[in-house]
């Protein structure tokens, strides 16, 4: 019986052996995967950021592999200098800037920019203005020059007003019946309840209809204006020429008249779970939304908060949100986690759209994962997954001349310093799962948390669940 059992551990320990030997040759086949080349991300010795007299700060990355060339703009007005009997101010000020200056009509601009294949587009949201400009790099002076003619002396024409409020009009129309939509503006009042970041910057029917040409020009006469803006230029010209375009254009821009922000308040913390569902007749499908005020951008836990919500619901197929509400159950057309990390305490929510029947199931499995990713930490290699995800999607988006201006702007407004990026592996390398936790304990709540839902009505629910629970 002693030689059988000899034996078979000799047998054993040549198992052992042959499957170390056939892992090792499978790890040999494997592409070698080349550590980050830091050279080739946005820093210090390849960034030029320039102030101007004026306060205006740019920054620029040479890139001459494309013949064109990105430029980012931000401005520090936006909906938070409204007020909520105006909301959608900010919004319309900003559309409209591009439909009439003291120089060019509508018309004249839209030539110039399609004659030249350039783009030029103005947007607002909650803290700022933005505008977006791709062309090709000789046409870089005619962009500049007609974002400096929109930011800086735009006349409001009353036709174009009255036409693009009338369009704004349809869009709140349409937002109106918009499950997700309406999900989040209620969603908003609940975790933001007595905080500016409750109000909505979209506006509604009533308060676009209040909203005249005047309003406009004095909206843009005292928030306009060259104090923290910022401007990012990637592509093919020399950050010398560049830099000088921009002094050229906006180096004299003066508004004496440009109010001040008061900073934000902290965020409120609910003592309690509040609810609140939208009821929209003719609906088929629900949305709901789950979560709380989070850290800002600036935040020092705003990275443990960005890999813990990748692995609680972004990572494959939406973490694990995903699979225990889709995947494992069928209960939804989408269930993730989102953190929004912006200049203030955006949210940190889960996000689902399904049957409206499935909607208390739908929640409880939510707040059964939230539970368990603040009760215990996150796996050893959901950690090591998550962190070479994030890693190795930082060069994708660093590859396009889009990716770099959002990259420098991002350096810039969130005050990360420019060398951010090379240091940007090890500092996602150093976050650990005890900090995940921690952090993960500190803001997501169960039980003290915002949920907002929009669907059908209670008579029309049980008619959408015929269909069954797994949506197709």
């Amino acid at each position: 019986m002693a030689a059988v059992a000899k034996r078979r551990k000799i047998a054993s320990r040549g198992k052992s052996i042959s499957a170390r030997r056939k892992v090792r040759r499978v790890a040999e086949r494997r592409p070698r995967i080349e550590p980050l080349d830091l050279r080739a991300v946005p820093g210090p010795e390849t960034v030029v950021r320039r102030v101007l007299p004026n306060g205006i700060i740019t920054l620029v990355r040479e890139n001459f592999l494309s013949p064109s060339v990105v430029v980012l703009g931000s401005l520090w007005v936006g909906g938070l200098d409204e007020s909520d009997e105006k909301a959608g101010l900010s919004a319309l000020t900003s559309t409209c800037l591009m439909r009439g200056t003291a120089k060019r009509t509508f018309h004249q601009i839209y030539d110039l920019l399609e004659s030249a294949g350039a783009t030029l587009s103005f947007g607002a949201g909650m803290h700022t203005t933005s505008f977006y400009a791709r062309c090709l790099a000789e046409d870089l002076p005619l962009v500049l020059e007609l974002a400096a003619e929109g930011l800086r002396i735009p006349i409001f024409p009353q036709d174009q007003f009255e036409r693009l409020r009338g369009e704004y009009l349809t869009h709140l129309t349409i937002r109106e019946q918009d499950t997700g939509e309406r999900a989040h503006m209620a969603f908003a009042e609940l975790a933001y309840a007595g905080h500016p970041y409750a109000h909505d910057e979209e506006g509604n029917s009533k308060t676009v209809q209040g909203i005249s040409r005047k309003d406009l020009q004095e909206f843009h006469a005292k928030q306009y204006g060259p104090r923290g803006m910022i401007l990012t230029v990637a592509g093919a010209v020399h950050s010398a020429k560049a830099t000088h375009l921009v002094e050229n254009f906006f180096g004299d821009w003066k508004n004496l008249a440009q109010t001040e922000r008061a900073p934000l308040p902290p965020a409120p913390r609910a003592a309690e779970k509040m609810e609140k569902y939208i009821s929209l007749p003719g609906k088929s499908q629900a949305d709901l939304i789950l979560g709380t005020p989070g850290p800002a951008r600036a935040s020092p836990e705003y990275l443990s908060a960005m890999i813990g919500n990748n692995i609680l619901g972004v990572f494959g197929m939406y973490g694990r949100i995903g699979d225990a509400v889709r995947e494992a159950e069928g209960l939804a057309y989408y269930s993730m986690s989102t953190l929004s990390g912006g200049l203030g305490p955006g949210p940190w929510m889960v996000v689902a759209g399904v049957n409206p029947h499935n909607v208390p199931r739908a929640v409880e499995l939510i707040e059964r994962e939230i539970a368990r990713f603040t009760s215990a930490k996150v796996s050893r290699s959901e950690l090591a997954d998550s962190q070479a995800s994030i890693i190795g999607r930082m060069p994708l988006q660093l590859e396009s001349n889009e990716g770099v201006a959002g990259s420098l702007m991002n350096i810039e407004i969130f005050n990360l310093g420019l060398d951010y990026y090379q240091r940007f592996p090890d500092l996602i390398r150093a976050v650990t799962a005890e900090q995940i936790l921690e952090t993960g304990r500190h803001y997501l709540q169960p039980g003290k948390m915002a949920l907002a839902v929009a669907g059908p009505p209670k008579e029309e629910r049980t008619t959408n669940a015929a269909g069954g629970n797994r949506p197709d």
